[in-house]
């Protein structure tokens, strides 16, 4: 078991060098308030001097510290590298592979970086230090000194440095595979401590804090921590365990950590004789392997299943932001041919993921052509706008001065021609509906295609230019065609339409019934009969000689002076009631109009939308490609066409870091074998 600390070492080096917190690695965070001596504690356990000393806020960065045991004879020791010969030795994350063998060396370089990134006057900043050192006199370890908690700010503080050190403290010690190691000075109240209160306050049944009570040689005389390391002020599940540490004088006056290690031991025998043997640095140190290779072992199962599954999310991630551009031409070419096919699938409706929120592509033209094409021909009346009066004023003036016994076709044919004329403006209209949900499929090409879209920009518009563009070409054609339509019906009135027959053997009944009603009105005048319509002969007398005469013309049929008495010629209707005769035209016209119209009606209803699936969704579907390659695949535009977005580029990029870290853990933690989990 004692293998699993460097393997999680590996993984939280995998991990800092993309500078993520995706995985909840466990490690050991060191909290306490400003100079309780949670540094001091640190360099115990590495045995060396390597930490920035003094008064105020000293750690004003995160320090991930990694502690490896390398035996002499281990096979961590190179020639190559130079830590063949030297007994402890530390690298540095951001330095690479550059090897530290002086420890004055490494408290110089933690103070530089610290200096870099926070600034010179008490700033702090939430970036971590990685520090791995490498001995034979310590424990595997991973240890994250974080800045101490303080209340108010000095120098270069903001004013809210204490909410700012509080929320980075809780971001490490939130993780639910860190161990909290509290740190509290003997010399103050233990019910005081920040540290322990901020511990509990994430870790409420106390089952990954450990307590550590500092500075037990600065009490009070005449005081003890016996009642504090025994946990009867405050019980802490995992232990309490008490240290000393090096003051400010004795690091000033270079003592050891050797020395400070045998004083310690010896003031614990004097002082806690009875819990000597379980307080001090080295049981600390023994405590703190233990806890951690323990608390490893059991969230090792947990963090093998979350790198797999952060694995397969970010391999799906890269999928959708596609490979980067090696090959430009093919890459346009795919791209072209993709965005073609998926746009005649979303036609067809054949497209891998089919919109269920709204209608769109083909069944959108369906609905237009069948649901709104259809009703708003159904909606065109066969005789609107035609009133009785129009249709008697058309047999009239088709008769010209000659009165007509029967209907004359061209009256007919003129006022219906006026009637199929209004089916034209719904076609155009229709055609227009057509073009517009082209134009709208463009959004509708499924989400690979989007993605390809968001990711080259320019390349989605110069798309969208060439479809719009080849649209509003086939328009005219179009829009041309369905007006032929409507004007090949009214170029030829076909009377002998086979559907037609029946209205017609109709309005032939009611002319023959007309025709035995007028034999019967007939009045037998010099051997021949004269037919007298309704109205005729009641304010006017027929003359001997044909001709009509007023009544005082009639009394005298010389008279010298013609006075014309006539009314004048009618220009708007009647509102006189029409005669039989009248009405039985008019019936027999409107008769004849609306079979003729359901007839074109249903012709239009039927090759409009043939022809505008040929001129425009048909064409387009077979000529998209050709045109799109015609129009964008030029060697000359290639860098401006496939000039990435800055933001689908860097998230890319972090997706492909993050997949390859992923991927690098999911291979660490596949070496451990069960054997070293007991």
């Amino acid at each position: 078991m004692e293998a699993l600390i460097p393997v999680i070492n590996k993984l939280q080096d995998v991990f800092n060098t993309i500078g993520t917190d995706a995985i909840h690695l466990p490690q050991i965070c060191v909290v306490g308030t400003q100079s309780s001596g949670k540094s001091s504690v640190i360099e115990s356990l590495v045995g060396r001097d390597f930490l920035p000393r003094g008064t105020g806020i000293v750690t004003r960065r995160p320090l991930v510290l990694q502690l490896v045991h390398v035996p002499q004879d281990s096979k961590e020791r190179r020639a190559e590298d130079g830590t063949l010969a030297i007994p402890e030795w530390g690298k540095f994350l951001h330095t690479k592979e550059k090897i530290y063998s002086d420890f004055s060396e490494m408290r110089a370089e933690i103070e530089r970086e610290t200096d870099r990134m926070s600034g010179s006057n008490k700033g702090i900043c939430p970036e971590p230090i990685s520090l791995k050192i490498f001995s034979s006199h310590v424990v595997n370890l991973t240890l994250v000194d974080l800045p101490g908690l303080t209340k108010v700010p000095v120098g270069d503080q903001p004013e809210d440095i204490e909410v700012q050190i509080r929320d980075m403290i809780l971001k490490y010690i939130t993780n639910p595979n860190s161990i909290i190691l509290a740190v509290t000075p003997a010399n103050t109240d233990m019910a005081t401590s920040e540290a322990l209160k901020l511990a509990k306050t994430v870790d409420p049944d106390g089952r990954r804090t450990l307590a550590v009570i500092t500075k037990l040689d600065l009490m009070d005389a005449g005081t003890d921590a016996m009642d504090m390391l025994c946990g009867r002020v405050i019980p802490i599940k995992l232990g309490i365990l008490g240290v000393v540490n090096r003051s400010q004088a004795d690091i000033k006056s270079y003592k050891t950590v050797e020395e400070s290690l045998k004083d310690e031991a010896s003031f614990l025998q004097r002082k806690y004789p009875a819990v000597a043997s379980r307080n001090g640095t080295p049981y600390l140190a023994k405590t703190l392997n233990r806890l951690l290779m323990h608390h490893i072992r059991d969230c090792l199962p947990d963090l093998k299943t979350r790198v797999n599954i952060l694995a397969s999310q970010y391999q799906s991630i890269m999928n959708s932001y596609g490979e980067p551009v090696l090959d430009k031409g093919q890459t346009l070419l795919q791209i072209v041919t993709k965005f073609a096919s998926a746009y005649c699938q979303t036609i067809d409706g054949t497209a891998k993921n089919i919109e269920t929120s709204e209608l769109c592509g083909g069944a959108r033209i369906c609905y237009i052509f069948h649901e709104t094409f259809g009703k708003a021909l159904e909606s065109v009346d066969p005789l609107g706008g035609l009133s009785e009066f129009d249709i008697l004023t058309a047999i009239r003036n088709a008769t010209g001065p000659r009165p007509a016994l029967f209907v004359p076709e061209v009256s007919f044919e003129l006022l219906v021609k006026r009637q199929i004329r209004r089916l034209e403006e719904p076609s155009l209209r229709c055609v227009e509906l057509v073009h517009e949900e082209m134009q709208r499929i463009v959004q509708h090409c499924g989400t690979e295609i989007q993605q390809e879209m968001l990711r080259f920009p320019r390349l989605y518009e110069r798309i969208m230019d060439v479809v719009t563009a080849m649209l509003k070409m086939r328009l005219p054609p179009t829009n041309s065609m369905v007006e032929n339509l409507v004007g090949i019906e009214l170029s030829y009135i076909n009377t002998k339409h086979p559907d037609f027959h029946d209205a017609a053997a109709l309005v032939g009944s009611l002319l023959r019934e007309s025709q035995r009603q007028l034999e019967q009105t007939t009045v037998p005048i010099g051997g021949r009969h004269l037919a007298l319509t309704d109205g005729d002969n009641q304010e006017s007398k027929l003359g001997i000689n044909g001709h009509m005469q007023s009544g005082a013309d009639a009394k005298n049929p010389f008279s010298p002076k013609p006075v014309n008495l006539l009314p004048e010629v009618p220009n708007g209707p009647s509102s006189r009631k029409l005669s039989s005769r009248e009405q039985r035209d008019c019936e027999v016209i409107e008769r004849l109009i609306r079979s003729y119209f359901l007839i074109v009606r249903k012709s239009i209803q039927d090759t409009v939308p043939k022809a505008i699936m040929h001129f425009l969704v048909s064409y387009c579907q077979n000529n998209l490609q050709s045109e799109l390659v015609s129009r964008l695949y030029k060697h000359e535009h290639f860098d401006s066409l496939l000039d990435e977005s800055n933001q689908i580029a860097q998230r890319r990029q972090e997706a492909a870091d993050m997949l390859a870290a992923l991927q690098r853990a999911s291979h660490i933690i596949g070496e451990i074998r069960e054997t070293h989990l007991w």
